[in-house]
């Protein structure tokens, strides 16, 4: 059987309940690519049209899988991503001043692309470890970590809860919506730091050298 088929999901869901969808949210969570939406929505409706489960356990399931998973791919990122990009960066183009520049974007928007991260398909897998590598704070990081957890468990268990089997015909077309605006994003992104290039290594050069100054300086001279 497919691993993305619905029907699959239900199955394992009757057969091993709260603990599968944990899992199966967090493994995806930690970079593994596992169905964790297929599976919320799926128990949400099994719950919904069996009463077998109960829906605020699968959404606390879920927010719990989605949290401990994304704290796993940032401890990941912070512990290694580092070494490895210095390491190996320079063969897709990350020298020192473009892994800057991502540090630079991750502490001016770094909450922002975890919260809203875990509603987007791709990214749902990759921000926490990217957040990691570019050295988001930790209690910021869990701070939006925990939010969008908790708030794309509670929308998604709901909706399929409340909506049964129509949720995979609304949240379908929606994720990928949401899939092409994150895209056209990146693009339009892509595109203007191509012409601003160099203004923005310099700025990023200059914001995290003060930060790397102010952080060398003893604690009595701030």
């Amino acid at each position: 059987m497919h691993l993305f088929d619905v029907e699959w999901v239900q199955q394992i869901v009757a057969s091993y309940g709260y603990a599968v969808i944990f899992l199966i949210v967090m493994m995806e969570s930690a970079g593994v690519p596992l169905p964790g939406e297929t599976t919320l929505v799926s128990a949400a409706v099994y719950a919904g049209t069996h009463h077998a489960l109960d829906i605020k356990f699968i959404i606390a399931a879920a927010a719990a899988g989605a949290i401990f998973g994304d704290n796993v791919g940032y401890w990941v990122g912070r512990e290694f991503g580092n070494r490895a990009v210095s390491r190996w960066g320079h063969l897709v183009g990350l020298d020192e001043r473009k892994r800057k520049l991502g540090q630079y974007l991750f502490a001016l928007h770094g909450g922002k692309i975890v919260f809203f991260g875990r509603f987007v398909a791709l990214l749902r897998a990759f921000a926490a470890l990217l957040a990691g590598v570019n050295g988001l704070p930790p209690l910021r990081f869990f701070t939006f970590n925990a939010a969008g957890g908790i708030v794309w468990a509670t929308v998604f268990g709901l909706g399929g809860y409340l909506l049964g089997a129509g949720i995979h015909r609304i949240a379908g077309p929606i994720g990928w919506t949401v899939l092409a605006i994150a895209l056209g994003g990146a693009v339009g992104f892509w595109r203007y730091y191509k012409r601003h290039e160099e203004r923005l290594l310099a700025q990023a050069e200059a914001a995290m050298g003060r930060a790397e100054w102010q952080e060398r300086q003893p604690s009595d001279a701030r």
